[in-house]
């Protein structure tokens, strides 16, 4: 047994952030535990390498549930980061904050204090931009963001089919105004990934009131007498316990962070008493409200070695080697997804709700196929604002035991209505002569004409998970809500969630960003406290 002031369960994109931030007090202990390994594989440093770190084994894989319809032979899963750093290690990088009335949903659903003025000023706190520095940036942050240093010809091609198609050139996605195509920025800096294990833990580790412990799974949440004293973890083959002299705070994502909830007790009384576990605070909202985006991937094959694609070949990948070698710079600086947009399916949204991502090859992500000939290219889009809900449940008492995954994608119509229209629009952008000139055939959906209903039907058989669950511990003040506005568990003392779980709805993008923010607003509000 040991003790520090505050015990951080999982090393992810806001575990790393807040541990950072609360060791800043020399007299308070802060220690993490991460059930990953330490961030040294090389791959994850490498921008260029997210082909490998999309598909690798720092990659912990959940089997979700399909909804009625979808028609899987296979079992699908849903990989979420098993290392240091979260999925601030394995990602694409690509930095989004999502839409200002994301925060204005926060704040009608009972999250007071979380609108768009309240978490702008974390946002800039956290960010150190090489392009920006205006009322929506800054430059003085840990977390380095900056423009892609090299920009396939395919992604500046593709752009111009999207103005061709009639989208506006944006040039900041996170300006406020997400409408238009245009060059993502992403978290890196000078040809290196800037993981939140990087940028905020690094440094961090140099203080003697910190420890990072990996490869430290943990169990369950110790609560005495309604209050969280600590926690219990497996490292080495061993079970140990640690206990929290103020606080415990779980980071450990949207799936694990309510699975060990109600490992320890607090959730829906019936699903604890199901699986023989003795209720501490029965908590319906706990596992409830899941939210993940779903994309499609529509895959081409072009007429030559136009994409990044080429680069598989020895003799190229050694050159691109090289050059990273020598300058940090060339292909593998890119994060291989340059460019994207967001546009509309539905008009009578007020806000964009599909994002378009070009994925500059074919076959870089897990469960996405590559082509014939070996060049191809790779348009993701994705549907940004679902409002299908889902669950996680436990499957039993074991912690080992994968919990149920019940995402219910497509549950609401309208979801699937809305990727068919954002996928024919991509469709058409891929027609346009810009783009065209580099294509030799379709490949998914398969070539030649299609109607809607046809695309309609391949939307909902062949759309995956976009890795980026949320919601189910959901901040707010109703009986479904799991933590207050602060993030402390409701009914529970001295424990508290940080992480993409407690977002009521998720935002319009990807959530990277947003989940390093929260770290930054709930360390403040607590050394406030």
């Amino acid at each position: 047994m040991d003790w520090a002031d505050y015990v951080i369960v999982g090393g992810g994109s806001t575990g790393c952030v807040m541990a950072s931030r609360l060791s800043e007090d020399a007299d308070t202990q802060v220690v993490l535990l991460e059930g990953g390994p330490r961030d040294r594989n090389p791959y994850i440093h490498i921008p260029g390498a997210y082909y490998k770190t999309a598909q690798g084994p720092l990659l912990k894989r959940f089997p979700w549930e399909p909804t009625d319809g979808q028609n899987r032979t296979e079992q699908p899963t849903m990989v979420q980061a098993s290392v240091l750093g979260g999925g601030s290690s394995v990602n694409a990088m690509i930095y989004v904050r999502g839409n200002p009335d994301d925060y204005a949903t926060w704040e009608n659903l009972g999250a007071s204090g979380w609108g768009y003025q309240d978490v702008l000023p974390y946002f800039r706190k956290a960010e150190n931009n090489n392009r920006f520095c205006n009322e929506a940036h800054g430059i003085d942050g840990p977390l380095g963001v900056s423009d892609i240093d090299h920009i396939h010809p395919l992604t500046r091609a593709w752009l111009q089919a999207c103005q061709q198609k009639g989208l506006p050139l944006n040039p900041d996605f996170n300006s406020g105004d997400q409408a238009g195509c245009g060059l993502y920025q992403i978290t890196a800096r000078n040809g290196r990934r800037s993981s939140a294990a990087v940028a905020y833990l690094k440094p961090a580790r140099k203080r003697r009131n910190l420890s990072v412990r990996t490869g430290a799974r943990v169990l369950r949440v110790l609560v005495e007498n309604g209050r969280a004293t600590g926690v219990e973890y497996v490292a080495k083959g061993r079970t140990r316990t640690i206990r929290a002299r103020r606080e415990v705070i779980l980071s450990a994502g949207g799936i694990n962070t309510p699975k060990l909830l109600m490992l320890s007790g607090i959730g829906p009384a019936d699903e604890l008493r199901r699986h023989g576990i003795e209720v501490v605070h029965d908590l319906p909202g706990v596992g409830q409200n899941l939210q993940d985006h779903i994309e499609i991937s529509l895959i081409y094959q072009l007429n030559g070695p136009h994409s990044y694609d080429k680069y598989k070949k020895l003799h190229w990948k050694a050159l691109a080697g090289l050059n990273y070698l020598l300058f940090k710079g060339g292909p593998a600086s890119s994060n291989l997804i340059e460019g994207g947009a967001f546009w509309w399916a539905d008009r009578a949204e007020k806000r964009p709700d599909v994002q378009y991502f070009m994925v500059v090859g074919a076959g870089v992500e897990e469960g996405v196929e590559a082509v014939p000939g070996g060049n191809g290219c790779t348009i993701n889009l994705g549907q940004i604002r679902p409002r299908s809900r889902g669950e996680v449940r436990l499957t039993s008492a074991d912690p080992a035991a994968f919990p149920r995954v019940i995402p219910n994608y497509f549950s609401d119509p309208h979801d699937l209505e809305t990727i068919t229209d954002g996928a024919m629009f991509a469709l058409e952008v891929m027609e346009q002569s810009a783009i065209s000139r580099y294509v030799e055939r379709r490949q998914l959906p398969e070539a030649g004409p299609v109607t809607r209903d046809q695309i309609r039907r391949f939307c909902q058989t062949t759309a995956h998970a976009a890795l980026h669950p949320a919601g189910t511990c959901r901040a707010g003040v109703d009986d479904m809500a799991v933590v207050d506005p602060q993030l402390r568990v409701h009914g529970i003392e001295g424990l508290r969630v940080a992480d993409a779980s407690i977002m009521p709805t998720l935002i319009s993008g990807n959530p990277n960003a947003v989940c390093i923010m929260i770290g930054e607003k709930l360390s403040d509000m607590m050394r406030r406290s």
